[in-house]
């Protein structure tokens, strides 16, 4: 079995829970503490992917969590290059941080436009059910071809955590022929 290595990044406002998305992916860990990047913090998972029924693919992801605050975007374009795909993460919580989706999205592909996006509206289990269905259909981009799939998140529970990290991969290796 080989091992291939694919940068991502996770993109997205200040406070939308990014940190906590790569804490519960990696470390299958949460905390209710706040943990605030100082630019970029980097992780690294290993993943396997069925290529076949016989033949699986390892996939180590390097994964950029991005700080996300206002002084520092400009900055964290450069952090961008290189990276194959990108988590655009935004708080269901805090509807400015939807509002931003659009711009995170542009950014990073103004910097890496053969790249997929996976949307992941975090914070899930803070809204009632009910709402959650709609709120995932506004923000589906169906018309954009780079983006994969809009996932209700939730860092706390896990719910979805590892399916955009596993399908945002699975679509990299899909396109750099290596399924």
């Amino acid at each position: 079995m080989s091992k291939v290595c694919q940068k991502i990044c996770l993109v997205g406002d200040f406070g939308v829970g990014k940190t906590s998305l790569v804490r519960r992916f990696v470390d299958r860990q949460f905390s209710d503490k706040y943990l605030s990047n100082v630019g970029v913090k980097i992780s690294q998972k290993s993943v396997e992917l069925a290529k076949s029924p016989q033949e699986t693919q390892a996939v180590k992801l390097i994964i950029w969590d991005i700080e996300g605050s206002n002084k520092f975007k400009t900055t964290a374009l450069n952090y961008f290059k290189g990276a194959k795909g990108a988590l655009i993460v935004g708080d269901v919580t805090r509807q400015e941080t939807l509002a931003s989706l659009s711009n995170s999205m542009e950014k990073f592909l103004n910097i890496n436009p053969n790249s997929y996006i996976v949307i992941a509206l975090n914070k899930a289990d803070l809204i009632e059910d009910e709402y959650l269905e709609t709120l995932r259909k506004l923000y589906l981009f169906s018309e954009q071809t780079y983006v994969l799939a809009t996932y209700l998140t939730s860092a706390r529970n896990g719910n979805n955590v590892d399916e955009i990290f596993k399908s945002l991969t699975h679509k990299l290796m899909q396109s750099s022929n290596f399924f």
